[in-house]
């Protein structure tokens, strides 16, 4: 699951509320109006994303935007939908980690950064989405699934590294292990209570070790509880 550098490619842009484009500027386009909102909506709210300097902000018109997007509504529903795709794909490439024969203090590592990168690149548009749970629980519960995906792709990884025997109950420790990261994660983008940001790299080892420790005292336990 480490951090991808490419940019989405502009076919991906086929989604829901979206006009379609064969025309690569058009697309490119689409793809500089999505760029630019979830950069904004890193020191805004959804609801303070405007669409008149969103378009001033890419030097289009507003006519131009709802060429593109039904509804500032289709807008922020595409922006989750992508960075849904990215997180999925993430997943997809977490399972290289099992072929690399590594252990688990370095499995923890790999995996925890890459969750960490995934919600740096994507940290406006999941707080604008935390931020509307409560009014639009669906804006939310396609990440809800990428968290149980992640803890599930994850597991056949890490359970090799913990051992034989016992395992429903380390399989338990590892669903903890990712609400425990993941909370923090979430505290962190919402709050940023301190002391460590989501940027800091701290955040990545100390999350890493808090796994990791995690594990290790499953391991350690010679009877079930």
């Amino acid at each position: 699951m480490r951090p991808r550098s490419r940019e989405p490619e502009l076919r991906e842009f086929d989604l829901p509320g979206v006009a379609p484009s064969r025309q690569k500027r058009s697309r490119e386009m689409t793809f500089a109006l999505l760029r630019a909102g979830a950069d904004m909506l890193r020191t805004r709210s959804l609801g303070e994303l405007a669409i008149e300097p969103l378009c001033a902000e890419v030097g289009v018109t507003v006519g131009a935007f709802y060429s593109r997007f039904e509804s500032k509504e289709a807008y922020f529903n595409a922006l989750i939908a992508l960075a849904a795709r990215d997180g999925e794909q993430r997943l997809t490439d977490m399972g290289s980690a099992s072929s690399a024969n590594v252990g688990l203090d370095e499995l923890c590592r790999v995996i925890v950064s890459g969750i960490i990168a995934w919600i740096r690149k994507h940290e406006g548009v999941l707080r604008a989405a935390l931020q509307h749970d409560d009014t639009r629980p669906d804006k939310w519960t396609m990440f809800k699934a990428l968290a149980r995906a992640t803890g599930e792709r994850a597991t056949p990884l890490l359970l090799p590294a913990m051992g034989k025997g016992r395992r429903a109950a380390k399989t338990r420790a590892i669903a903890f292990g990712f609400q425990v990261v993941l909370g923090t994660l979430v505290n962190a983008i919402l709050n940023d209570p301190g002391p460590l940001s989501l940027q800091s790299k701290e955040m990545e080892t100390r999350l890493a070790d808090c796994l990791l420790l995690l594990l290790q005292a499953e391991i350690g336990q010679s009877t079930p509880r």
